[in-house]
């Protein structure tokens, strides 16, 4: 086991919400978190938006992958936040959950991505600010 926090994303399709989320969590956390991202039904692409959108801020997820959720990423896991994915997600105690309620981007314009993506990034900035130890 690490000695930094393992952060696990997950969406139903794994192509838009966790795969923005986990690109802010590797850029913000500046390598201090582990980052994990999957999906119970991932598509065989991220969102092409949702690209688009990350690169406006200079975080590249074009080459990601989409990936099954597994029960071995939930348990090497500190927190798992879920976005959308309902009771597919296993629970194992001890674990912190967060259930983020945001906009599927799929299928959405430029501009919806775009209002999703800064919600994400303010999460993000916030559970940064809840797993880190400040540092002087």
């Amino acid at each position: 086991m690490s000695d930094k926090p393992t952060v696990l994303f997950v969406c139903v399709h794994n192509a838009g919400r966790s795969q923005m989320a986990a690109g802010y969590m590797e850029a913000l956390s500046e390598g201090r978190v582990q980052v994990l991202s999957a999906g119970s039904a991932p598509k065989n692409q991220i969102n092409p938006v949702a690209v688009q959108a990350m690169a406006e801020e200079g975080i590249d997820i074009a080459n990601n992958v989409p990936k099954i959720l597994t029960s071995e990423a939930v348990k090497e896991s500190d927190v798992v936040i879920t976005m959308g994915c309902g009771d597919t997600c296993p629970y194992f105690p001890g674990k912190r959950y967060e259930d983020w309620e945001l906009v599927d981007p799929a299928g959405k314009d430029i501009t919806v991505v775009r209002e999703v993506r800064n919600d994400i990034k303010r999460r993000i900035e916030q559970l940064l600010s809840e797993i880190l130890p400040v540092t002087a």
